[in-house]
């Protein structure tokens, strides 16, 4: 026997805390994965990397942060860059230069693919899915396909890249230290 969903006004999601974050698809509420200790770091290292440069690259950086991808649809990426030549809103409207997400255990690119396909159907023209059990990278352009990156991660006309060497150094440094405890 199926259960009907329930479904709530846009209204009632935005002015909802959920802890954490949740997406809202269509009137539905979807929980995201919650995030262990490799998802974490990684969330960390990309908000430090991007803080870092953010002053060069005219970006800022922001982590479990809404973005309406349509107008019934709201995403929570784990980090996104903005533009400083974007418009500020409290929910992000504007296409981030990238979205990222990381995948939390329970994740696979066939689970993540839709969130994916929505930034892309916002504009939004780079993601980066980054697997930390597998230690691997992918990149999606405009057309939301995801393929593997095993150098830099780029945005396109734009300075912002990340070495896939540099994020896998950081993951490893914390299984290093988890293995001495």
């Amino acid at each position: 026997m199926s259960s009907t969903p329930v479904l709530i006004p846009v209204e009632q999601y935005l002015s909802t805390t959920y802890h954490p974050d949740c997406d809202y698809i269509d009137g539905e509420i979807e929980e995201r994965s919650m995030g262990e200790t490799p998802h974490s770091g990684l969330q960390s290292f990309f908000g430090w990397y991007f803080r870092n440069h953010q002053d060069d690259w005219r970006v800022d950086v922001f982590t479990e942060q809404r973005v309406q991808t349509s107008e019934h649809r709201y995403r929570v990426p784990d980090v996104c860059l903005v533009s400083h030549d974007d418009p500020y809103h409290r929910i992000i409207r504007t296409p981030p230069l990238p979205c990222i997400e990381i995948l939390s255990s329970d994740d696979t690119l066939a689970t993540i693919q839709p969130r994916i396909t929505d930034y892309a159907a916002m504009g939004v023209t780079t993601c980066w899915v980054i697997d930390p059990w597998l230690h691997a990278a992918y990149a999606a352009g405009p057309d939301g396909i995801l393929h593997p990156i095993t150098t830099t991660l780029t945005v396109p006309q734009t300075p912002v890249a990340v070495e896939v060497a540099a994020i896998f150094a950081e993951l490893d440094r914390l299984e290093r230290r988890s293995a001495r405890t």
